[in-house]
């Protein structure tokens, strides 16, 4: 009897592990299905493409500058801005979205493409204009961003471009304090004056990446 009751103890708790184990599947499972269900609109793909694009002109312009003049806040922030792209690639990929990211400095969006080149001839000339260019970067990245959160009913999305825009205000907070403390100003070139000043009010946030 003593036996008996051993057995059915360790059948019990055999049993157990392989029910938890088979619960935590398929919760995993019903959550990549979630996702996998959530709606995707083609605007929905092409924010995310384009919104990769935008955080690597980011990047790349930021390392062309950093490389050009050493300013701390382009060699703190370009790393950032790599973070911002793994995360817009992270949902890239769970949607099965195919993407390329160009060598740095090239770009599918011609307006982007654009941008680079401009902000590279600017930037070169003197470390004011650079820090402007910093500033203007910031300010159009939170003016797209938000754009695409009001355009999209996609949790996922808002989620990670939320992240993105919270990053985007420390940014743009770090920019216009190197340019104050220089002796100059920066003047809002997407952001309403309201919006651009609510921001520098604000303290820094900690963001999701």
């Amino acid at each position: 009897m003593k036996n008996l009751n051993t057995f059915s103890a360790t059948t019990i708790l055999f049993l157990t592990i392989i029910l938890s184990a088979f619960i935590v599947s398929c919760s995993e499972n019903n959550n990549e299905k979630t996702l996998n269900n959530e709606d995707l609109f083609e605007t929905d793909k092409e924010a995310l493409l384009f919104m990769l694009e935008e955080e690597k002109l980011a990047r790349d312009t930021y390392d062309f500058l950093d490389n050009q003049w050493g300013i701390n806040q382009f060699a703190n922030i370009k790393k950032s801005e790599q973070t911002h792209m793994n995360a817009v690639a992270n949902l890239l990929n769970q949607y099965n979205i195919s993407y390329t990211i160009l060598p740095y400095g090239e770009f599918y969006n011609e307006t982007l493409q654009n941008f680079y080149d401009q902000f590279v001839e600017s930037g070169q000339l003197s470390q004011a204009n650079a820090l402007q260019i910093g500033a203007t970067i910031e300010d159009l990245d939170i003016v797209d961003l938000q754009d695409y959160i009001d355009g999209t009913a996609n949790v996922s999305m808002i989620a990670v471009f939320e992240g993105l825009q919270c990053g985007s205000k420390n940014h743009l907070r770090a920019f216009t304090t190197a340019i104050e403390t220089s002796g100059d100003v920066y003047s809002p070139q997407f952001l309403t004056e309201e919006d651009y000043n609510s921001i520098l009010s604000g303290t820094n946030e900690k963001c999701s990446f």
